[in-house]
């Protein structure tokens, strides 16, 4: 059977398929803690779902213009203003179903055959797929392990060429976990600048921020003087643990936001009336998403250290990235291969075997010595993940 040579290269999620397979086995009834999902644990906030159940009582279910519905797109030009350094435009804005569709319309937009888009790495598994069904080609540019793998100027001047178009950056980072500060920031929107090269800042994390009640830093926080061509990708599902209603969004100068407007008008449409009914809600109520967002960030910022203590506790010899944000804990298990054993891949494979744990191998993410382990779950269930690591990696525990 033949296929189109848009998805001759084409695999599902890495980290979807991991979570997925944890599901079957658990429907089998095996004993799994699923530690592979990116979605918070929590429900959606009462005042949000319950918007979306007035909005389509009201009949708020019919077809709204592709970039979303206007108070929305103006509720979160509103939201990143209070949180930068720029006045925000509404029609900068385009609600998108999902982050992903709006990196994916973001790429396909700006880069095509012959151009190269710098990804920093380790990387969310989808970044290098979407610039190769752009026909764009993805090139990893690793950050030093000791600082968090954040990547510098001076690393993206040694990656670059002549045909090098686009950035990739994540900030919080998925898989590590790492914060980019406002200088490291600059610095990276500096050379961009300099270079002609459009910076893509993927900022879905951003209110997941355990080191200050403030969210962390976007480009935004910039000064307009210091961002050149550049397209911002946020949206409700980590935030407001929205993951299900499929709400992102892209904010950029309007003429960019026309034509990926354009874009999503031939593929989706909009996203769903009664989702962005209940985003209108999470962006506009600022004081009710304020505290439920505080509560939320309270039991990450718990988890995150119950992780971190664990690790130094039972795997005191692991290598492994602090998280300053998001809900991810990134280490290294090349350390720990035992017979048969010589990669992450085989070693989150023997785990979900022998204990039932199931991580996502640092393969999908570029590096196949390291794992990611959700913490967007209960104390109980990470504390009991941890003993079954251990279990494995034959390390004594006790209590």
């Amino acid at each position: 059977m033949r296929f189109s040579a848009n998805i001759e290269k084409l695999q599902p999620s890495a980290t979807i398929a991991v979570s997925t397979l944890a599901k079957k086995l658990a429907a089998e009834g095996r004993d799994i803690l699923n530690l592979s999902a990116g979605e918070p644990d929590f429900d959606t906030p009462v005042f949000i779902a319950d918007a979306a159940v007035e909005g389509i009582q009201a009949g708020r279910t019919r077809y709204t213009p592709p970039a979303g519905i206007p108070e929305l797109r103006a509720a979160i030009a509103a939201r990143l203003s209070e949180r930068g350094e720029h006045q925000a435009s509404a029609e900068g804005v385009v609600v998108t179903a999902g982050a992903k569709q709006a990196l994916f319309n973001a790429i396909f937009t700006l880069f095509g055959p012959g151009d190269e888009v710098l990804i920093a790495a380790p990387y969310w598994t989808t970044y290098p797929t979407l610039v190769e069904l752009a026909r764009a080609r993805p090139v990893e540019v690793f950050g030093d392990e000791a600082n968090g793998f954040k990547v510098t100027a001076a690393q993206l001047d040694r990656a670059a060429t002549g045909a090098t178009r686009g950035l990739v950056l994540n900030t919080p980072c998925n898989p590590t976990g790492a914060v980019y500060t406002l200088d490291e920031l600059g610095e990276i929107a500096a050379w961009c600048k300099d270079h002609d090269v459009w910076l893509l800042s993927d900022e879905i994390y951003r209110d997941i921020h355990h080191d200050s009640s403030s969210p962390a830093p976007g480009i935004l926080s910039l000064p307009e003087s210091g961002l050149g061509p550049s397209v911002l990708v946020d949206g409700a599902s980590k935030g407001f643990a929205m993951t299900g209603w499929r709400i992102g969004f892209s904010y950029a100068d309007p003429e960019i936001s026309k034509k990926l407007t354009a874009l999503q008008s031939q593929i989706t449409s909009n996203a769903a009336t009664p989702s962005q009914v209940a985003a209108l809600a999470a962006f506009s109520d600022v004081a009710a998403a304020a505290r439920d967002q505080a509560a939320m960030g309270e039991a990450f910022r718990r988890r995150r250290d119950l992780v971190c203590s664990r690790m130094r506790e039972l795997l005191p010899d692991v290598p492994f990235v602090e998280p300053a944000g998001a809900f991810y804990l990134y280490f290294r298990v090349d350390g720990l291969h035992g017979d048969g054993v010589d990669s992450a891949t085989e070693w989150c494979s023997k785990l979900l075997r022998e204990q039932g744990v199931a991580l996502v191998p640092g393969g999908a993410f570029g590096d196949d010595a390291w794992v990611r382990l959700s913490f967007a779950t209960s104390d109980e269930i990470l504390e009991d993940a941890f003993r079954r690591i251990a279990t494995m990696v034959g390390v004594g525990v006790t209590g």
